[in-house]
């Protein structure tokens, strides 16, 4: 498993967004929003929004994004509140990777790492994703490498909005 160059301050989570079913742009919008109004939690930056192709997975492409967020949750505490969230957005989950209203994951989380099984950080697939690694880069630089960023170079994604796409 790869590690960050750097680790996020504390309390800092780096939340990964995703969906592709439905208003995915929209959708996405209103779960930055969500994610801003849960109580001890705070927006820190969003990334710009990205198309990507589904990987493991079938339908349409994804919409994805990254935020960070400052929260005084307990990390399970503050997994079921981001899980509430894709429930509330029609977040079904019939099989493995299977097209999504919504996908919130958490990447990293400080320096905390976990291997429980409701909850490995850092997400054990982030490294090998440019969803996840380019919007990672454009909000905390100083967790990805360049090398990193090499390595998943091929996987095809595209800028489809700067940063505001959420306001």
């Amino acid at each position: 498993m790869s590690k960050p160059l750097a680790v996020l301050p504390p309390n800092t989570v780096a939340v990964g967004l995703g969906a592709n079913l439905g208003d995915a742009g929209q959708v996405l919008r209103e779960a930055v929003l969500a994610m801003a109004r849960l109580p001890q939690t705070q927006l820190l930056a969003v990334s710009s929004l990205y198309s990507t192709a589904p990987v493991d997975s079938s339908g349409p492409d994804y919409l994805n994004a990254l935020a960070l967020v400052e929260t005084q949750h307990a990390p399970l505490e503050f997994l079921h509140a981001l899980q509430a969230l894709e429930l509330a957005a029609g977040r079904e989950r019939p099989y493995r990777n299977a097209p999504r209203t919504l996908d919130l994951d958490i990447e990293l989380w400080a320096d905390w790492q976990s291997e429980a099984a409701e909850l490995l950080v850092p997400h054990p697939r982030m490294w090998e994703r440019a969803f996840v690694l380019v919007p990672l880069a454009e909000v905390a630089p100083q967790c990805v490498s360049a090398a990193q960023l090499q390595a998943v170079a091929d996987q095809g994604i595209e800028l489809k909005s700067g940063p505001d796409w959420w306001c």
